[in-house]
């Protein structure tokens, strides 16, 4: 398994979109990866687009960026809440200054506008959030995965397979 011993962080709030969250840690976990979910409180279950529950490990304070090897942000309409945390933020500079990998797809983009780490970067997103991109000091392209070090962005569920294919090849060699 190519990333046996490897602990990932998934970040949830409610309105998820299910397949940018349950496709990432069930081929993270298949190739061996430990993942954990934190949402804003410990034990409920988070409600996707869809109808999809996921249920929260543990809150997003009690999660530890230094315990992990890379972090997940799902997209749907649960960024916009996820950024509101200040833990989140900063977990997600912690990553960021550590070079640890970061996955994004669709609405996820939010997240790391907030924490201020796209200047200068590479990424893609949906067309949707592509000026909060630029905005942000990104270069958005409009590609079905973008890697720019260790961030690896996506923009749509129908990039989940190449969105995982590189973020399992960063987490891999990181």
């Amino acid at each position: 398994m190519r990333l046996a011993g490897k602990k990932v962080l998934s970040f949830v709030h409610h309105e998820f979109e299910d397949l940018e969250l349950w496709y990432p840690i069930l081929r993270l976990r298949e190739e061996g990866a430990h993942v954990d979910i934190a949402g804003e409180e410990a034990g409920v279950n988070y409600i996707g687009k869809y109808g999809v529950p996921a249920k929260s490990d543990m809150t997003y304070g009690e999660a530890l960026a230094n315990q992990y090897d890379a972090i997940l942000v799902p997209g749907g309409w649960a960024p916009d809440k996820i950024r509101r945390f200040p833990e989140v933020l900063e977990m997600v500079c912690h990553m960021d200054d550590r070079q640890k990998p970061i996955g994004q797809i669709c609405h996820a983009g939010w997240v790391l506008i907030s924490a201020n780490i796209l200047n200068g970067r590479k990424v893609t997103s949906t067309p949707g959030i592509k000026d909060d991109m630029v905005n942000a000091g990104a270069e958005w392209l409009d590609e079905p995965v973008v890697v720019d070090g260790h961030l690896v962005s996506s923009r749509r569920p129908p990039d989940l397979p190449d969105y995982l294919r590189e973020f399992i090849k960063v987490i891999e060699n990181s």
